[in-house]
């Protein structure tokens, strides 16, 4: 999948959807040349014109002065004669900002490595890849960068990441390390990314690339409710079904820093890495800073085309939880139900009704631990809260299970109350300033996960319940942004290394714990879905997507979320209205059809519920396991958009063989003599039959596809309804 063309001095990665090509040019500097549809054979077509353009510097020892580094499409640019955004700034030890990096040499090997201390993306004996590793040297000051390219056999990806290495003797200091940098040629460019806030993350916005920067980030120490590490460059006819999208996405969990920047001849920059906000990196002679790994997709079959690229890389080559293909359980939550305010007493009628409804799993959230009957104490105290839980957790546990259901946990492992036994033992364990007060964000303080001993003591003592108590499920929770980021592990010209120490540290706990517990089933949260990104679902497969249960207002945030993560990755419940977000009534109906867009679940009293509710709720959870492998693992279309201002949002899944499917359609306020929308399935095969539920007949799969069919009416009739449509074939062809 990877050549080098020793005459053209061109390397080109291929399989049979994408290629992506560089050329070593004059002066050995690495440039871009193309990345798009696959081309089986790249000659020296695409070569960039040397135009002398008046201030822009060249090297002495060029040619001609029309060859300035100012313009060129640079692969990894340094800022040397570049004014562009650099992807990497560095300080040599005489305090010059300097790097002039040049190719030297390459290596190709088969599969994957992995990236010390950081997750990625991974081969398997189903999908190979093919990894290119490119050596760049700034031969005067002794620092090799080695730019690693992996492409996968069968998907639309390529990958990248980083390597910075000092060779000198010197001490130099990394003031940027991003993990890719493409420079596009002048087009007409938009981008997309996905914003936000707690309780509406992942919102899609889209608008014009024009001259100077956009930048999205996050300097919060997660990837954030507000900026996903993800952006897009498209094309203003690119749809979901059609036309040219480039995908980037970063597999990290802590500050980012994604770039879109039109320079003055309209060329496009894109760029995605670790955000250099309160950012340096000490290194020492002989060592070396890796940067996390950026997945780039590329689809001409629109955004559903992107989507399923990283839906497929996601579920199959990033996540390593032995749980990533398997059908994720029902559950119930008591979180809305109780809040702090329970006991064992009052949990057992919730799990008898669970039980009997039919539902897999009862997870029990805040409030087990150390005195905690509100939330400003007792977090970093991981031990039972003596008298709470009758006979104890593992007593309660064996109950669950006694019951038929799995039995879940929630944690907070990152953060400390003020109020706890750890804080007055050790309050120099939580961020803070010397000689300042540390801010406070829901009365709790963030560890310092950088130090090794405050990581050891907190996976003892999460250990130390997990091996005494039967335990199936985790929330892993994380409930505040970082501030105050001082550690006492580190001199003074080190503290610009905390942030991703501390991420680094997290993966380390993460990576121990998963793989002590691998039958246990891991789900991220951080307020909902404030890191909700790649590097999280590498240890845990599923995300609770938002704090917000709202069924209109999930209809955003899932859409949004669907664009790069796969509906099995994101948690999903029905909560008891009017909804504690936004005061909202929606109908059971309507908050189950949404809902059972993820991994399905509950968060409220079933006790509280009418005789009919119950009813409605086992069918729906009967329904839900009836479908549920299609819904977590088919193939994933976006049919209509929230966030085009219509009434109408559709979603469905359809299975690899395209004999199997299932559709959602919501409808979001009533309307009087209102507009009959035609519905259009996706996905199907052309030429066989299907049958739809509630329709008499049998019908092809193009006319699903391209005739349509008219809503129902009555879907207008009062706010907030929702149709589900399942499609089986009844033959083979037409």
């Amino acid at each position: 999948m990877i050549t080098f063309d020793d005459n053209n001095r061109c390397f080109h990665l291929t399989n049979q959807q994408i290629s992506y090509v560089m050329r070593v040019s004059e002066l050995d500097v690495l440039t871009h040349v193309y990345f798009g549809a696959a081309v089986p054979f790249v000659g020296g077509l695409r070569q960039y014109p040397h135009v002398d353009r008046s201030f822009s510097p060249n090297y002495a020892a060029a040619k001609s002065r029309a060859y300035s580094m100012d313009t060129q499409p640079l692969e990894y640019p340094t800022g040397n004669g570049d004014f562009r955004e650099a992807a990497m700034l560095l300080t040599q030890a005489n305090g010059a900002q300097y790097l002039d990096l040049h190719y030297v040499d390459y290596e190709i090997i088969a599969g994957k490595p992995a990236l010390e201390g950081l997750p990625a993306t991974f081969a398997t004996p189903q999908r190979s890849a093919e990894t290119l590793n490119i050596v760049m040297r700034d031969a005067a000051n002794q620092i090799d960068v080695i730019l690693s390219y992996s492409i996968f056999a069968d998907l639309p990806i390529v990958t990248r990441s980083a390597k910075v290495i000092n060779r000198g003797e010197q001490m130099v200091t990394l003031n940027r390390a991003l993990s890719a940098s493409v420079d596009y040629p002048m087009d007409d460019w938009e981008v997309l990314n996905l914003i936000g806030g707690w309780s509406k993350e992942r919102s899609i916005s889209r608008h014009p690339v024009t001259m100077g920067e956009f930048v999205i980030d996050s300097k919060r120490g997660t990837s954030s409710h507000q900026h996903n590490p993800f952006i897009a460059l498209l094309h203003p006819a690119t749809t979901e079904d059609q036309g040219e999208v480039y995908g980037y996405n970063l597999v990290y969990s802590g500050n980012h820093q994604m770039r879109v920047e039109e320079d003055q001849l309209g060329a496009v920059r894109v760029q995605a890495g670790i955000n250099d906000f309160h950012f340096n990196w000490q290194l020492q002679p002989d060592a070396s800073f890796q940067t996390p790994e950026v997945v780039m997709a590329y689809s001409n079959h629109g955004l559903n085309g992107m989507s399923h690229a990283y839906h497929t890389l996601y579920t199959d080559n990033l996540m390593t939880s032995r749980f990533a293909h398997e059908e994720r359980p029902t559950l119930i939550n008591n979180w809305e139900a109780t809040f702090f305010d329970f006991t064992s007493d009052s949990l057992k009628p919730i799990i008898d009704q669970a039980a009997n409804l039919g539902i897999e799993m009862f997870v029990l959230d805040d409030g087990w631990f150390g005195h905690r009957d509100n939330d400003n104490n007792s977090l970093g105290d991981w031990f039972e809260f003596k008298g709470k839980i009758a006979g104890g957790l593992g007593h309660f546990a064996q109950y669950v299970h006694q019951r038929g259901l799995k039995f879940g946990l929630w944690f907070e492992p990152e953060m400390v109350s003020a109020d706890s036994e750890l804080y007055h033992k050790h309050p120099d364990w939580a961020f803070a300033v010397p000689g300042n007060t540390p801010l406070v964000g829901r009365d709790q303080y963030v560890l310092d996960f950088s130090r090794q001993d405050v990581r050891d003591f907190i996976e003892d003592e999460i250990t130390a319940v997990l091996d005494q108590v039967q335990i199936d499920y985790i929330k892993w929770d994380m409930n505040r942004s970082l501030t105050d980021v001082f550690t006492q592990s580190l001199p003074a010209d080190r503290q610009g290394e905390v942030y991703h120490r501390y991420v680094l540290g997290l993966y380390q706990m993460l990576n121990h714990l998963t793989k002590r517990y691998p039958d246990i089933l891991f789900e991220s949260c951080s307020g909902g879905g404030g890191r909700f990104d790649p590097g999280m679902l590498y240890y845990m497969p599923q995300t609770w997507t938002s704090d917000n249960t709202d069924a209109v207002d999930r209809l955003n945030i899932q859409y949004g979320t669907s664009l790069v993560y796969p509906p099995v990755a994101m948690g999903s419940h029905v909560s008891a209205v009017p909804n504690s977000q936004n005061g909202r009534e929606t109908s059971l109906e309507m908050r189950a059809a949404v809902a059972m867009g993820g991994n399905f679940g509950y968060e409220l009293d079933l006790n509280q519920l009418s005789d009919g509710e119950r009813a409605q709720v086992k069918e729906q959870v009967a329904f839900y396991k009836q479908h549920r492998h299609l819904i977590q693992f088919g193939t994933f279309y976006r049919l209509r958009s929230p966030f085009d201002q219509g009434n109408l949002v559709s979603w469905g899944m359809v299975d690899a063989k395209q004999r199997e499917a299932i559709y959602f359609v919501y409808t979001l306020s009533a309307r009087a003599n209102a507009d009959l929308q035609v519905i259009k399935f996706a996905g199907l095969d052309p030429n066989t039959r299907y049958r739809v539920s509630g329709m008499p007949d049998v019908y092809s799969g193009a006319e699903l596809m391209q005739i349509g069919f008219y809503l129902d009416p009555a879907a207008y009739r009062g706010d907030y309804n929702q149709r589900i449509y399942t499609v089986n074939a009844v033959e083979e062809k037409a």
